[in-house]
Parts: structure tokens; C-alpha cells; sequence
């Protein structure tokens, strides 16, 4: 699994970098770092914006007596979604918006989700001991 890990990161890395190159090409190095710079810091204001909203509504949630499952796994999306957004390049400012922003968001909860029921029908996550 880590062979994976590291080689998904070199991928990223190598893609990331191929980005850079074509925007650069495309619209010049000074609208480049201004689109880097941009990025983050919007990105930087929707991962505050939607995190607030985010607790907000888990808070409400348990303050009901209901447990915030839903809310949980958008706020572990937000949170990565925020420091894709926060790292620089495209590709992962894109995998970051996309995160973050509330109506593509479900997309990535649902995958959390199958990949935790995954992990759970696995045994690797438990959530009593005996």
C-alpha cells in the first residue's frame, strides 16, 4: 500500500508540474503566480465559509439529539478539500474546490462512505471493543 501511496504522489507531482508548464505557456508567468495566489487564497476563504457551516449544522445536529454522521464526513471533506486548496498547483486546486463546494461535495462523501463500510466489513475499523 505505501509503494501506491508514493507512487500516486510522484504522479501528482509530475501532473502537477505539466499544469504549471501549460498554464504558463498559455497566459504568462505573472497571471500564472497571480492564479496561484488566487486560488489559494479563495480557496483559503470557502474552506473557513463552509467549515463554519459545517459545524454549524453538526452542532444543531447533536444539539437534536441526532448523531452527525453526514456532517462528520463533510467536514473531513472540507478539511481536505482546504488543504489541497491551500497546497499550490491546479490539479489540486481543482480536486480542492470540487471538495469544498457544497454541491459536488455528496460525490466524495459517497465515496468516503463505501470506503469506510469497506474498511468496516474488514474489520480494520471498529467502533466497540470487548
Amino acid at each position: 500500500m505505501r509503494k501506491w501511496i508514493a507512487v500516486i504522489i510522484a504522479l501528482a507531482f509530475v501532473a502537477e508540474f505539466w499544469a504549471y508548464v501549460e498554464v504558463g505557456e498559455r497566459l504568462g508567468v505573472g497571471k500564472t503566480i497571480f492564479l496561484t495566489l488566487a486560488t489559494s487564497i479563495i480557496g483559503g476563504l470557502m474552506m473557513q465559509f463552509e467549515g463554519r457551516k459545517v459545524m454549524a449544522d453538526a452542532k444543531a445536529q447533536m444539539t437534536g439529539g441526532q448523531v452527525p454522521g453526514r456532517m462528520m464526513l463533510d467536514g473531513i471533506c472540507v478539511f481536505a478539500g482546504g488543504i489541497m486548496l491551500l497546497a499550490p498547483g491546479f490539479i489540486t486546486d481543482l480536486i480542492g474546490f470540487t471538495m469544498v463546494f457544497p454541491l459536488t461535495r455528496p460525490l466524495y462523501r459517497l465515496l468516503l462512505m463505501k470506503w469506510i463500510g469497506k474498511k468496516i466489513k474488514e474489520g480494520k475499523i471498529t467502533f466497540f471493543r470487548r
